[in-house]
């Protein structure tokens, strides 16, 4: 029986994480081939040989985060990656305030030197608290959610990127628009 969450959890590692492993190759958006990533899945585990793109569609229309795009054949995920080729994302104009969580020990840290995107690509910021204290439970059973002044960073000059209706992406936040 195919699980649909092992599926997209592969499917994380190989686009976000080592395409390489899969024999994948992203190009400069991160996008890869549907035939070709179904065709790596197929071989991982023996309840995947079958794996095809309706599934990819199925397992996409199932999940509670939308976290891949599939369009003409080809598929990528929206965000979280740590391969070493910076991905292309167009800049857009964020909400006014976004959140990002993150464990106490941290906070001194950030409140000096801002958000950067330590091992992922992009600084990942929510749209709403509920978001951020479940990304920040990754990192601390009580974690701090901090408070982001977007639209002033953006206007001060900083890049943001929509991720996708939870998740917004920037290449670093300054302290001063950190509370």
């Amino acid at each position: 029986m195919m699980r649909y969450t092992d599926v997209s959890r592969t499917i994380s590692h190989a686009l976000r994480h080592e395409p390489w492993l899969y024999e994948l190759e992203l190009d400069d958006a991160g996008w890869a081939p549907v035939d070709a990533l179904c065709a790596a899945l197929r071989g991982e585990k023996p309840a995947w040989a079958g794996l095809r793109e309706a599934d990819l569609v199925q397992m996409m229309a199932e999940a509670s985060k939308q976290r891949f795009e599939m369009r003409d054949g080809r598929i990528r995920a929206l965000y979280g990656h740590s391969t070493p080729q910076k991905l292309l994302k167009e800049p857009a104009p964020p909400p006014a305030i976004l959140f990002h969580g993150t464990a106490p020990k941290t906070v001194a840290l950030i409140r000096n030197d801002g958000l950067r995107p330590m091992a992922r690509q992009f600084v990942h910021l929510s749209v709403d608290t509920a978001t951020a204290t479940q990304v920040g439970r990754r990192k601390a059973k009580e974690p701090v959610i901090l408070r982001i002044r977007a639209g002033e960073a953006h206007r001060a000059g900083a890049p943001f990127y929509r991720g996708n209706d939870l998740v917004w992406l920037a290449d670093a936040v300054a302290p001063e628009f950190i509370e």
